[in-house]
């Protein structure tokens, strides 16, 4: 039914285990194939191709529904329809900035401080020019085609580029002067398939299984069980995603007590737990939390 695309490159390994987790799992022959497949019968045909060009191929009815950044969205100034951001990136799950980078020893301290020609290397030339033009600065705008960060001081004054953690710009002795644009990734859809209902609801159902494997990841259920004189020292302890769920046991002097807790922490919960009069504990993994 649907023709899928997603990203290649930095974002490639994140997108195809979320994929995964959502149990819409990517197969291909190799990992430098672009032809993929996906065994469910929402999805026709999938390719996998450079996140900057997607927005475009959208655009153009080449395919009803893909993956890429706002970052990309922004560039092409492509008009697409978002169903959501998807909160996942190359390294963490926070969110990736455009910004424009500076030497540490460079006077300017904003960007109406550029002089005029100052050169300027970027892999979002349009978006830069952009900015550029609101600020009132006449710069020399140079194309980038990767290392963006390297070409400082030798070859150009200044980058516009996107970081995650910043941890390159300071390898490279670079300073953030401002920030275009924060960018999640996104599911997007081209707007003429988006209006056909069959499609939208295909494409909302693939929206809630990616949504729900975002939601579950850091997260483990616990199970356990407990004397009913221990139960309220159990749950003063217990965190959960809005509260433990508690039934009585044949018998009733016993509770089975279960919750969505955060994995991190969890080695210090559970003996806590324990000491409060849990027994019979269980971890579970879980895959997806659907609202």
């Amino acid at each position: 039914m649907l023709s899928l695309v997603l990203p290649k490159g930095s974002l490639e390994k994140a997108t195809l285990e979320l994929f995964d987790a959502a149990d819409l799992t990517v197969r291909r022959s190799s990992d430098r194939d672009y032809r993929a497949q996906i065994d469910d019968p929402r999805v026709a045909r999938v390719r996998v191709l450079r996140p900057q060009e997607i927005p475009t191929y959208l655009e153009q009815g080449l395919f009803d529904l893909g993956i890429t950044g706002r970052d990309w969205i922004t560039e092409t100034a492509s008009d697409v329809v978002s169903l959501g951001e998807l909160k996942y990136s190359k390294a963490t799950s926070n969110p990736v900035r455009v910004i424009m980078a500076v030497p540490n020893d460079a006077p300017w301290q904003k960007v109406s401080d550029l002089p005029e020609g100052v050169r300027i290397s970027t892999e979002f030339p349009a978006m830069t020019a952009r900015f550029l033009e609101k600020h009132g600065v006449k710069a020399k705008v140079v194309p980038s085609y990767g290392a963006t960060e390297a070409k400082v001081p030798d070859i150009v004054d200044v980058i516009v580029d996107l970081t995650e953690t910043g941890s390159s710009l300071r390898k490279n002795g670079l300073r953030i002067l401002d920030t275009l644009l924060t960018s999640y990734t996104e599911l997007v859809a081209n707007r003429e398939a988006y209006e056909n209902p069959e499609k939208r609801a295909a494409m909302e159902d693939i929206s809630l299984l990616l949504q729900g494997a975002i939601r579950a990841r850091g997260k483990t259920l616990l199970k356990l069980n407990v004397a009913s004189a221990d139960l309220q020292a159990v749950l003063d302890i217990m965190p959960s995603m809005s509260s433990p769920t508690v039934t009585s046991l044949a018998g009733g002097d016993s509770n089975a007590v279960e919750s969505v807790v955060a994995k991190r922490g969890v080695n210090t919960l559970i003996p806590a737990l324990k000491a409060a009069g849990a027994h019979d504990i269980l971890e579970i993994p879980i895959s997806k939390i659907v609202d």
